[in-house]
């Protein structure tokens, strides 16, 4: 096939992509939701409810984070750290995880997150929202809504390396890279073989 046959039908995939991503957008916007429980969690400052979290708002997006253990739902979270103050003009956030409040706090400001936080303690919230069914530690995100003291469950999608709610996959993709060729890491310092401090006392 030639570069510019590639590039032709290229184009028509990524236009197809975008067009199956609108009518994906449509049917979520049209979904009635379901009705869901009032959970509750624990944050840093005390037990809440999935109420509280909305705070002002009436919408709610969940980032469920399988914790500081995984380096992809780290790469996950990195990512919508910089989109907060945009998502945050739209809806609620808060990130969740079956961390204890100080692991997370520790870890969050570590990576310089600004997310709420808030540990489901792999209770009931995260078995039975989960983002996929049978899997009750699963990364993703779910969308809630309310109406006065109801909460609906409006859409959820699970996370996986190539999905799209991560652009490290698309660009990679650029370069014609994928899950095969590149893992996340916590950290990419490489130490020097000669330190100009002397070196005493370096824990990494």
């Amino acid at each position: 096939m030639t570069s510019k046959a590639t590039s032709s039908e290229i184009n028509e995939l990524e236009a197809q992509i975008g067009s199956l991503m609108v009518k994906l957008n449509e049917l979520r916007k049209a979904s009635m939701g379901s009705e869901v429980s009032n959970y509750s969690f624990n944050t840093f400052d005390g037990e809440v409810t999935l109420l509280d979290l909305f705070a002002d708002k009436d919408k709610l997006l969940v980032i469920h984070n399988m914790g500081q253990g995984c380096r992809f739902c780290t790469l996950w979270a990195d990512g919508f750290n910089g989109l907060l103050q945009h998502l945050e003009s739209a809806m609620s956030v808060v990130l969740v995880s079956k961390d204890t409040p100080e692991i997370q706090r520790r870890f969050a400001n570590s990576r310089g997150w600004r997310f709420r936080l808030a540990s489901h303690g792999g209770g009931d919230y995260i078995r039975e929202q989960t983002v996929m069914e049978g899997a009750d530690n699963m990364p993703g995100a779910v969308v809630y809504e309310r109406d006065g003291d109801q909460i609906y469950r409006k859409s959820g999608s699970v996370f996986g390396p190539g999905d799209i709610y991560c652009a490290m996959w698309s660009l990679l993709g650029l370069a014609g890279l994928g899950e095969e060729e590149w893992t996340p890491q916590y950290r990419y310092w490489q130490r020097p073989e000669k330190l100009d401090d002397g070196g005493a006392n370096l824990l990494d």
